[in-house]
C-alpha cells in the first residue's frame, strides 16, 4: 500500500476497509500498520482513514487513532431513529458516537469526520439533533449526500433532496461550528473537493502547535 500510494505523487490519501469481524481486533492493527508504513515512506503525506466501528471495541479504535493518521473518519450514516433500518443491527448510533469520541480523546491534532445520507425519511429536527450530538462530541467535519438505492433489495429512496436544501444544511453546519461541511447530492464521505480544505486545516493546526 505504501509503495503504491507514495508512487502516485499525491499529498492526501484515504484508506478504507470493509468490516473485519472475522479478525480479533477488527483489522485495527493492519490499518494502523498501513498508516505507519505510509508515513515512513512519506512523512508529509496526510492520511484519512474511513474506519469501521470495530464492534464498539474502543481499544481497537485507539490502536488506529494513535497510528499517526490525520483524519479519523467513521460514518453515522443516518439519524438515530433510522439506524436499525439502514445499518447492520450490530452498528448503533450510540456506538458510532463513542467511536468518534474515543478517536478524539486518545490523541491530539487528529480531525474527526462523519457522513450522513439524506433522503431516507429523516426529518429536519432529527438532522439538527444529530448535528448537535456531533458538535457536542467535538466532531470536526461532516458531509451530507443523497442516498441512492444500490439494488432492489435495499431501502427505497424516500426523498430526492434538492440542491437548495443541501446548501441550507451546509450553512447550518458552518454556523454550528464545524471546521468543514460538504453538502450536495453527489457528495460522498471521502469527497475530493473537501480534501484540499481539510489539508489546509491540518497544516494550520500544525503551525499553531509548533
Amino acid at each position: 500500500v505504501s509503495t503504491q500510494s507514495t508512487g502516485w505523487g499525491v499529498d492526501y490519501v484515504v484508506l478504507t476497509s470493509v468490516d473485519r469481524d472475522d479478525v480479533e481486533d477488527g483489522g485495527a492493527r493492519h490499518l494502523a500498520d498501513c498508516v505507519t508504513a505510509l508515513k515512513e515512506e512519506c512523512p508529509s503525506l496526510l492520511i484519512e482513514v474511513l474506519s469501521p466501528d470495530f464492534r464498539g471495541d474502543l481499544a481497537a479504535v485507539e490502536v488506529l487513532a494513535t497510528s499517526g493518521l490525520n483524519v479519523f473518519a467513521h460514518n453515522v450514516e443516518t439519524v438515530n431513529r433510522l439506524q436499525r433500518f439502514v445499518r447492520d443491527p450490530r452498528a448503533t448510533y450510540k456506538q458510532s458516537m463513542e467511536v468518534l469520541v474515543r478517536a478524539k480523546e486518545c490523541t491530539t491534532g487528529v480531525l474527526t469526520k462523519t457522513s450522513l445520507m439524506l433522503g431516507l425519511g429523516e426529518t429536519d429536527d432529527e438532522i439538527l439533533e444529530t448535528l448537535r450530538d456531533l458538535r457536542d462530541n467535538d466532531v470536526d467535519v461532516v458531509t451530507f449526500g443523497q442516498y441512492m438505492q444500490p439494488t432492489a433489495r435495499h431501502l427505497k429512496v424516500k426523498e430526492y433532496v434538492t440542491p437548495e436544501k443541501f446548501a441550507e444544511w451546509e450553512k447550518v453546519g458552518n454556523e454550528m461550528g464545524f471546521a468543514y461541511v460538504a453538502s450536495g447530492p453527489l457528495v460522498r464521505s471521502s469527497y475530493k473537493a473537501g480534501e484540499f480544505y481539510i489539508k489546509n486545516i491540518i497544516e494550520k493546526r500544525k503551525t499553531q502547535v509548533e
